[in-house]
């Protein structure tokens, strides 16, 4: 996967699986295993056992990953997923949209 296509506090949308067409934003990345956490995606329910922190237990919904090849950036301009082209900003690297060129990295 192309290193830094996505990264944490971006919103993104997921393109393939059970939650095409689903935004969220991402939690965390995990670039060794090719996959990301996203916020309301790929939902999985966890038992929890009874404790002091939860006294009765219970069923919760957590985050599951997804793999990177299922996002992509959205671009809040065009309003749908985008491409990413990287550009140079003076001396630093700067991810755009390839449609309409809104810029990513502020």
């Amino acid at each position: 996967m192309s290193a830094g296509r996505v990264r944490k506090e971006d919103t993104v949308i997921a393109v393939a699986g059970v939650d095409a067409g689903k935004t969220g934003k991402v939690l965390q990345v995990l670039p060794a295993k090719g996959r990301a956490i996203v916020e309301g995606l790929c939902l999985r329910k966890k038992t929890l056992r009874k404790s002091q922190d939860n006294p009765q237990g219970g069923i919760v919904e957590k985050e599951g990953t997804i793999s990177l090849s299922n996002l992509m950036l959205y671009c809040p301009d065009c309003k749908k997923g985008s491409r990413v082209k990287r550009g140079k900003d003076g001396a630093r690297s700067v991810r755009s949209c390839a449609a309409c060129g809104h810029s990513f990295d502020g």
